[in-house]
């Protein structure tokens, strides 16, 4: 295949110029493996330049004053949104699911994995607004056909005469971002739909929190114990003992008080929580480390972009929903 058609094909499966410089590819056109670094921090395999000057971070690899500013900021925010206003979470859920599929898609070109951009935000979008009017059978349609219109997408974006490039990959990976980013974002405002639903998603949330606030104290303080070395090396043993104790404590304290619920239901889902939290950083971390990158994107200081908030919300959104529907 010549230079020509493959240039015309990228142009057609993100509607954009290609960039200048591409990763170093190996001969299947996958991006070449990234040299890990026994000092890295999870995903943070890039790491910068000694010679680049840098905020002052964290223990945690972050510049902590600028993260706990973001981090109070958004919060308070949304806990307004859902105590006054809980219809409006719908829209702020579906900008930030457009703007981490876009993060993730333009992460993944730079990777030269051509993943369809207009039909995954369009179709992401149509994921998240139906699951409000609809319930469970829009975002299974919405999901369905988005789903079939990528793989038909990649199929033919590169015109009738010219045999796709890496077909099976960038379609696998264009369903994995629908997965991943929409469907599992729609279970929020699922919940949401529901009865107290604005206090299930802000108990949801809380449990996020004490998770990532347990985590970090615990690990700052006395981890020792790596738990996934090769994944994210400063996650510890220690650090995750804190998340449970944290988001167990939380889970008592949210269904007890703010949903009036038995509070086995608030231990059932602290637990659960941390371990899908810790799951979903993990992954984050595992795809960020095999493109190479440090961060998603830039848009939220000390955190990195919208799409590196919500790598433990998403998961945590679809099994909250999961135990408050079927046990209240």
């Amino acid at each position: 295949m010549s230079d020509g058609t493959i240039v015309a094909e990228e142009i057609a499966a993100t509607g954009e110029l290609p960039e200048e410089a591409a990763p170093p590819t190996d001969t299947t056109g996958t991006p070449s493996a990234v040299p890990e670094h026994a000092g890295g921090s999870g995903s943070d395999a890039a790491a910068t330049s000694e010679d680049t000057p840098s905020a002052p971070a964290s223990k945690a690899g972050r510049n902590l004053p600028a993260a706990l500013a973001v981090g109070f900021g958004l919060g308070l925010s949304l806990i307004a949104i859902l105590l006054w206003a809980p219809k409006v979470l719908v829209g702020v859920i579906a900008v930030a699911v457009a703007v981490a599929t876009w993060e993730v898609t333009k992460r993944l070109r730079e990777a030269d994995v051509l993943v369809p951009r207009i039909p995954l935000l369009i179709g992401g979008q149509a994921v998240v607004w139906l699951a409000w009017p609809i319930g469970p059978q829009g975002v299974l349609g919405a999901f369905g056909a988005t789903a079939l219109t990528l793989m038909v997408w990649r199929l033919f974006d590169h015109g009738l005469r010219a045999t796709p490039r890496n077909y099976l990959r960038d379609t696998a990976i264009s369903v994995f971002t629908l997965t991943w980013i929409p469907l599992l974002a729609s279970f929020a405002v699922l919940m949401l739909s529901e009865d107290k639903g604005n206090l299930r998603v802000l108990s949801f949330m809380i449990l996020v929190v004490c998770s990532d606030v347990g985590g970090y104290v615990a690990g700052v303080l006395f981890g020792k114990h790596p738990m996934v070395p090769h994944i994210s090396p400063k996650k510890s043993w220690e650090g995750f003992g804190g998340s449970l104790v944290f988001c167990v404590i939380g889970g008592l304290l949210t269904v007890t008080l703010l949903l009036q619920a038995n509070s086995m239901i608030g231990v059932l889902l602290g637990v659960g929580l941390v371990l899908v939290a810790t799951s979903g950083d993990l992954i984050e971390s595992q795809v960020k480390r095999e493109l190479g990158i440090k961060d998603m994107g830039t848009l939220l200081p000390g955190h990195g972009g919208i799409m590196d908030r919500l790598d433990s919300m998403l998961p945590s959104a679809f099994v909250a929903w999961l135990v408050l529907t079927a046990l209240l």
